[in-house]
């Protein structure tokens, strides 16, 4: 009888409101991925299998885990580990090393959180290694047992191909070369989204490398996409107010089968399959959600659409200095006439200078320093930058620039931007024309 009440309980509008925020927040803030990428199993099972030898039976190996973003690598990665750690044997032997290219940006950082991450500081303390392979060969000989056999240790490397970029490939070479002697079991998991990543090794590393790839390709179609947000709309059963979940979840599934919705769902499907894409824009609609408006409607999520895909350079534009737009202009002039050839800053200005002679009544004359200011201001937002190959010792009025906006961006900027002078906007359809 309890359990019928607590269910039929109807909670006031507001309170409904705030539990269905907490809990979609929750579910988009945390990332909460799924516990297995679909599509997958052969990999997964070939994963499993690799790493549990070097687990159980000591056996080294080296693989690289290759896919676009978001088609799932780390999800597999973590599916995989999650699976192995609840094997007793498993977990009592196997260490975890995970190292990132985008925060160990060179082999001295890289072997201090191995360090870290092995509890080893005490260990190497104050002592001076001669070389990186001597520092790591004493870090995996401070691992051993007292049988001598040594703790297998799966090392992770995220974003492999930078690792590739660090001098000599030093943490790559040493990883591999003992994951290929007798030295200690090691595993070396790479994850990457470049298919030529084997051609940035260098020879002595690829020749210590297994060359074991798995591939991960996104097979993901669009009527499992929108089933896909339609579970991540979607409130659970034990919801405490169980009529506002069912009519929360019918008008979820009814968003799901609309044309304008699945208009917005099939742009986002075609530019990102990724649950984080997914999780913004997801976001950005519950965020609308309020007692005045206690569902999602398809306007609601086409105006979340435009926020996610908005131009981040063309909605910078918006917030320039008329002096700096009419800068902007001058260069897309310039980019006309000389058929994208680089410009200097002494270029627009007299293309400037002629704009004011010839149709401005609005405007007055800029001495040299401010405009010499504007142009600063315009590369470092980076809407412009060096050429390439033009000389640092050159005079800044002198230095080559190309513009790195295009027409689309500019011409937006000018429709949006409040109260544009009328002389500009023509100028600058003369340039468009």
């Amino acid at each position: 009888m309890s359990k019928r009440k607590a269910k039929d309980s109807h909670l006031p509008n507001g309170e409904c409101i705030n539990q269905v925020h907490q809990i979609l927040r929750k579910r988009f803030c945390h990332q909460q991925l799924p516990d297995k990428p679909e599509g997958v199993e052969a990999q997964h099972k070939h994963l499993v299998a690799l790493l549990r030898r070097t687990a159980v039976h000591g056996e080294s190996n080296s693989v690289l885990i290759v896919g676009p973003r978001g088609a799932g690598k780390t999800t597999l990665l973590r599916s995989v580990l999650r699976e192995l750690s609840e094997e007793t044997e498993v977990q009592k032997n196997l260490l975890q090393v995970h190292l990132h290219g985008l925060l160990q940006t060179d082999d001295r950082i890289a072997l201090k959180e191995i360090t870290r991450q092995l509890h080893l500081e005490n260990a190497v303390g104050d002592r001076v290694f001669g070389s990186f392979a001597e520092n790591l060969a004493f870090l995996l000989e401070a691992l051993k047992k007292g049988d001598r056999s040594s703790c297998p240790v799966l090392f992770v490397l995220d974003e492999f191909d930078l690792f590739a970029h660090h001098k000599n490939q030093t943490l790559l070479y040493n990883l591999f070369d003992v994951s290929q002697s007798a030295q200690a079991p090691v595993a070396v998991v790479g994850l990457t989204c470049r298919l030529d990543v084997l051609e940035l090794l260098e020879k002595r590393v690829k020749s210590r490398f297994s060359h074991r790839q798995i591939h991960l390709l996104s097979s993901l179609t669009f009527p499992r996409y929108l089933e896909r947000v339609r579970a991540q709309l979607s409130l659970p059963d034990d919801f405490p107010d169980g009529k506002f979940a069912w009519d929360w979840n019918a008008a979820i599934t009814a968003l799901c089968e609309n044309k304008l919705a699945e208009e917005v769902l099939q742009r986002h499907f075609n530019s990102s399959t990724d649950f984080r894409s997914l999780h913004t824009l997801l976001m950005l609609c519950l965020s609308q959600v309020s007692v005045a408006r206690p569902a999602i409607t398809p306007a609601v999520l086409l105006d979340a659409s435009h926020l996610c895909l908005a131009d981040a350079k063309a909605n910078m534009l918006h917030g320039l200095s008329i002096l700096e737009l009419c800068l902007i202009i001058a260069m897309k002039h310039l980019n006309d006439i000389y058929e994208g050839e680089p410009f200097n800053l002494q270029m627009v200005h007299n293309e400037f200078k002629k704009f004011l002679q010839r149709k401005s009544r609005t405007m007055y004359s800029f001495e040299q320093p401010v405009i010499m200011k504007a142009f600063e201001h315009l590369q470092q937002l980076e809407f412009i930058r060096p050429a390439d190959g033009s000389s640092a010792k050159t005079q800044r009025e002198f230095q080559l620039m190309r513009l790195m906006l295009d027409r689309g961006q500019i011409l937006e900027a000018l429709q949006k931007y409040p109260q544009c002078p009328t002389d500009i906007m023509q100028w600058a359809k003369s340039a468009f024309a």
